[in-house]
């Protein structure tokens, strides 16, 4: 570094979305809603999923259940921290928790990716190999699975990260967002940035839109291979709200990172998709139209409530 940039940027100052302070406390009950509804749908399946011995021995709500705990852990990396800036004036972060949201945001943000294609692969195995079903996706399989799209996720970011950090950052230090992500901080480096945002965009975004296109053609060889209307119905009632979930999350992610590192006006909202609502929406998808989940909610219902009646007495 030359001798006329010593001074190193030691706080990054957040965007955000508004300064207006009568906007701002708006939009804080707004995503306070949206982040407490996210734990309570998600924590939710969590423990029904733990509770019920039929979901619990089943491969697709095996993953589910740990879908939905990466929901939590990928909102809780940006939301906490969003509601706290919209109420302070400075939003400031300092460099080492900006590094630090930045590594488990894409951390965990892979590790869903991940979960999500063996998501897909599950459904495959369920309707297209039914009676070797069981067999093939065995508790062993399962949790090796899910023990790899977290590795995968934790080489990503720590791919991502190490990038990152190796920049120098000695001028602006406004970061165009509202949580820190690689795309708008490596814009604030003071150096050329040309080669690193071509591998931070082969990384995420090869991530990203291979992953969806995997999740594409696996569901569309599903309905290829089911050959009567009956069946078909049966695959689309059960694939769907996966299929909505992808589109919710990958769209948005294949949107801001398949892409050279350019600033939309649109990148905030586009943002907010894939860091609030998607997490919060997971659950309802996941169980408006499951009867087995719907079910065994009830039947964990009934019995808090029993219990409750007993202390009672």
């Amino acid at each position: 570094m030359d001798e006329n940039q010593t001074e190193v940027v030691r706080d990054f100052v957040l965007a955000g979305f508004s300064q207006i302070p009568s906007i701002e406390t708006g939009l804080f009950v707004l995503f306070l809603f949206f982040y407490v509804s996210t734990w309570i749908g998600n924590v939710l399946i969590m423990v029904t999923v733990a509770s019920d011995n039929y979901l619990n021995s089943s491969p697709m709500y095996f993953l589910l259940g740990n879908l939905s705990f990466l929901d939590l852990c990928y909102s809780t990396v940006t939301t906490p921290k969003l509601l706290a800036d919209f109420l302070d004036k400075d939003k400031l972060i300092p460099y080492d928790q900006c590094i630090v949201q930045l590594f488990f945001l894409h951390f965990v943000g892979a590790a869903e990716m991940f979960l999500l294609t063996v998501m897909a692969y599950d459904r495959y195995v369920a309707i297209c190999r039914p009676l070797h079903y069981t067999t093939i996706m065995s508790r062993g399989l399962c949790c090796v699975l899910v023990a790899a799209s977290w590795m995968g996720g934790f080489v990503h970011s720590t791919v991502q990260t190490i990038l990152t950090i190796r920049l120098p950052f000695c001028g602006p230090n406004q970061v165009d967002n509202f949580f820190c992500d690689v795309p708008p901080v490596i814009k604030l480096a003071c150096a050329d940035t040309f080669v690193i945002e071509l591998l931070m965009v082969s990384n995420s975004g090869l991530i990203s839109t291979s992953s969806f296109v995997v999740l594409v053609s696996s569901y569309s060889t599903i309905l290829v291979k089911i050959r009567s209307k009956e069946g078909r119905r049966k695959a689309l009632s059960t694939c769907g709200s996966h299929l909505m979930v992808v589109t919710l999350f990958f769209g948005p992610c294949i949107f801001i990172y398949a892409r050279p590192f350019s600033t939309f006006s649109v990148d905030k909202m586009v943002s907010v998709l894939y860091n609030v609502i998607t997490p919060m929406l997971n659950p309802l998808i996941y169980t408006l139209r499951n009867k087995e989940v719907k079910s065994a909610m009830q039947k964990l219902w009934d019995r808090s409530g029993l219990t409750w009646k007993k202390q009672e007495t």
